[in-house]
């Protein structure tokens, strides 16, 4: 690794799940790439519950000499999770969040250091083109980002995981930001801090197929919008409103017609009203239930991940920066491998 850059470290975050037959391609790639942008580097793949061989793999690297650390998760608990055991994992003066499946170019890695040095302490990837996305995936990623932009005041639009944080930003996002139920995107862009944008197509995925589910999506979908608006509890008053003119306009029209000797269909007018009232009630009782659901959520402060296995270099060749304990590890069969290129060191478990 070439270190003419200091002794500063970037760590690379690699969510996977089910990625066992592209997971070394991966890292291979994306060694090739920071070996040449000059800084010490570690890869820290995140098998996120898989049910193949992703943690395996990814081990196999770390037993060839590879600057690689793979922790596995003890379930599947979504991707927000794994990002967040990445980023607690991570030892390095810079974090980049990057997707296993390549649609992330790697290539723009160097940009995004180079953002880095300028200056900047977010480095947003924000997608160019979405490549060979479903036409349903795109129009809904669309409609959920625009409206947390507009309701949220937070620009998400065309907004993706695949970021760089610089160490500032990483200890504030995992040690300031209490909450459990996680919009990594959206909380990035929260924070502040000097921030820049690269843009980028998304390539398409070099193996495998894609593990978004549609109730994962639409679960992110109102992770997103509850955590950063309140706005879908204004629209409660504004139905109340709805509710109170449709009453004054049919009361208008019973009157009027009462006057002038004409007789009121009570039956239709009833039911249309009755309905009308009742949808508006269980709409409201809806938005009320998301927002009691993330309280509750909250209020239970359940790890959003729990650590099962690592696999490591030994500390030697990859010292802690800035670091401290991670809280969520069941501390089972912790295990470090030492590097040829440094002497024996003895075990250490972040």
């Amino acid at each position: 690794m070439a270190n003419a850059r200091g002794e500063k470290t970037i760590s690379v975050v690699v969510p996977a799940f089910n990625e066992e037959a592209g997971i070394q391609a991966t890292v291979r790639i994306l060694a090739e790439v920071l070996g040449a942008v000059g800084y010490r580097y570690e890869i820290v793949v995140i098998d996120d519950g898989s049910r193949d061989h992703t943690f395996e793999r990814a081990a196999q690297l770390t037993d060839s000499g590879m600057p690689v650390r793979a922790i596995r998760l003890s379930r599947n608990f979504g991707k927000e999770g794994a990002l967040l055991a990445g980023l607690e994992n991570a030892r390095g003066d810079a974090v980049i969040t990057i997707d296993a499946d390549l649609q992330h170019p790697p290539s723009l890695i160097p940009e995004m250091v180079a953002a880095w040095e300028r200056g900047a302490r977010i480095v947003h990837g924000v997608k160019r083109r979405r490549g060979d996305e479903k036409w349903w995936a795109s129009a809904r990623a669309y409609v959920v980002n625009n409206l947390i932009t507009m309701l949220g005041g937070i620009d998400v639009q065309h907004s993706s995981d695949f970021k760089l944080l610089d160490r500032v930003a990483v200890n504030v996002l995992t040690r300031s930001l209490p909450e459990r139920s996680r919009f990594y995107r959206g909380l990035a862009g929260w924070m502040g801090f000097p921030q820049a944008t690269l843009e980028f197509d998304v390539a398409p995925r070099h193996q495998g197929k894609s593990g978004w589910s549609l109730r994962a999506l639409v679960a992110l979908s109102l992770t997103a919008m509850v955590s950063f608006t309140s706005a879908p509890l204004r629209v409660i008053s504004v139905l109340g409103v709805l509710t109170f003119f449709v009453g004054v306009g049919v009361g208008t029209d019973a009157v009027w017609s009462r006057l002038h000797g004409n007789s009121v269909s009570g039956f239709a007018t009833t039911i249309i009203t009755l309905l009308l009232i009742g949808s508006f009630i269980m709409v409201s009782l809806g938005i009320i239930g998301e927002y009691i659901a993330k309280i509750y959520d909250e209020i239970k402060r359940r790890p959003p991940f729990i650590i099962d296995d690592r696999y490591e270099h030994d500390s030697q060749q990859m010292p802690k920066v800035l670091t401290e304990k991670v809280s969520y590890d069941v501390g089972r069969r912790v295990r470090s491998v030492e590097s040829s290129e440094s002497p024996a060191a003895k075990n250490e478990a972040l």
